[in-house]
């Protein structure tokens, strides 16, 4: 007489085999999913001091030279003319009214002008905003030179305070001769809280 296999135990065992590899498995994977959160945050922290380099040195997204070294020493050419056109957005959350007071200006290379843009706080607490610049076309970016700039620090505005912000600035003579116009845009955007 054969002994009786009985189908259940194998299958028992197998069950318990695959349930601990399957935990060991799971666990493996949980770990590595944890790694690549973690490396995903690391690179996103690490993205913007990046992509602040990047524009710096390249322009790339209307990024200027905020150096208020690079005062000008060069003569102004009075042979051309640049027409700097302003703009000026708020975005959602800040509660500000922002505006140049003038659209748009023409100077000579070389010549220091300074035009002037107000703030107000239409909310009743003091907010902080940071403005972010950005020049079109992008390749003119690197030869608008700011000597001050509101957007040097962040600005806070008392319930109801408006605020008049001065930007001084010159455009480098070595502009290519085919730009004769650029916008200067700035965006202000909440400060992040500390």
């Amino acid at each position: 007489m054969e002994p009786v296999i009985d189908p259940k135990s194998d299958s028992n065992d197998v069950r318990r085999k695959t349930k601990a590899e399957q935990d060991k498995a799971n666990s493996k994977l949980a770990i590595k999913m944890i790694w690549v959160a973690a490396g995903s945050l690391l690179f996103a922290f690490a993205l913007v001091p990046l992509y602040d380099v990047l524009c710096s040195i390249t322009g790339l997204n209307g990024k200027t030279d905020n150096n208020a070294a690079t005062l000008n020493k060069a003569k102004v050419d009075e042979s051309r003319s640049v027409t700097v056109q302003f703009t000026a957005a708020v975005m959602p959350g800040l509660g500000w009214n922002f505006y140049p007071k003038q659209t748009s200006i023409t100077l000579h290379p070389g010549q220091i002008e300074t035009v002037l843009f107000e703030a107000k706080n239409i909310t009743s607490q003091i907010v902080t905003g940071q403005a972010i610049p950005s020049v079109t076309p992008g390749v003119a970016s690197v030869y608008l030179k700011k000597i001050e700039c509101f957007c040097f620090v962040n600005q806070s505005l008392k319930p109801g305070e408006t605020k008049i912000m001065p930007l001084r600035f010159f455009i480098d003579p070595a502009i290519p001769k085919d730009v004769s116009e650029m916008t200067l845009s700035y965006s202000f955007f909440e400060a992040a809280k500390k």
